[in-house]
């Protein structure tokens, strides 16, 4: 079997941590989904607009090659072990992924791309295929996930005026919101589970062409910094 990829995402997050580790936990991240060729073509999309939301199919090609029997998830501390198979983890046998992502604009000029919502994909993720999200069929609400049955707890986070005003300020072409971004983001508490963090560290992460750091406190998530790469 042969799978090439049909597109390539470019988005908001420039690296793996940080990433939300489920889509639609922080809606104001955008991405674009720009298709490649045999695929560019408007008539691949034709229709694709009467969605508000597509399943996007993609590798995991950062953990490519490697996958275990058994791994920690993060919703369960980090120290507790499932099998890959019944975990969302990245380290599996074909390391694909799909996520459900809402659709805000089909373009076909100067390029084929799709502006999408509340994704979960690093930069430069491969796209192996795209399908529109059937409600009818796609949500069951007696669906039932013993370990992962709602959403995480929010961390309360503070981003102080001056770096509110910056990233209020950040124009892109997706219509990306910096400032909610910022606080949607790190209200998952980017930091793997089994860590705590050290009085004083300070993390950080790419984002939307700034770097963006933070600090643990006694209240929740402090923003320290938002530095143009």
């Amino acid at each position: 079997m042969v799978v090439e990829p049909i597109a390539r995402v470019y988005s908001c997050f420039g690296e793996k941590f940080g990433v939300p580790r489920q889509p639609r936990l922080a809606d104001a991240s955008r991405a674009s989904i720009e298709l490649l060729p045999p695929v560019n073509v408007a008539d691949a999309v034709a229709g694709l607009e009467a969605n508000s939301h597509i399943w996007v199919v993609f590798q995991f090609h950062r953990a490519a090659g490697h996958w275990s029997p058994k791994v920690r998830p993060p919703r369960l501390g980090g120290n507790r072990k499932l099998g890959v198979l019944a975990t969302r983890s990245p380290f599996r046998p074909n390391n694909i992924g799909f996520s459900v992502v809402r659709l805000l604009e089909v373009r076909t000029s100067p390029k084929v791309e799709l502006i999408v919502a509340g994704v979960d994909l690093v930069d430069g993720t491969p796209v192996v295929d795209i399908k529109p999200y059937i409600p009818y069929a796609d949500a069951v609400d007696e669906a039932q996930s013993t370990f992962a049955d709602s959403a995480p707890a929010l961390t309360p986070v503070t981003i102080p005026e001056p770096i509110l005003a910056q990233a209020r300020a950040y124009r892109d072409g997706w219509g990306t919101d910096l400032a909610s971004l910022i606080a949607q983001v790190l209200a998952q508490d980017p930091r793997p589970a089994y860590q705590k963090s050290a009085p004083g560290r300070v993390y950080g992460m790419k984002l939307c062409n700034f770097n963006l750091c933070w600090r643990y406190t006694d209240q929740g998530i402090e923003v320290v910094s938002l530095t143009e790469l």
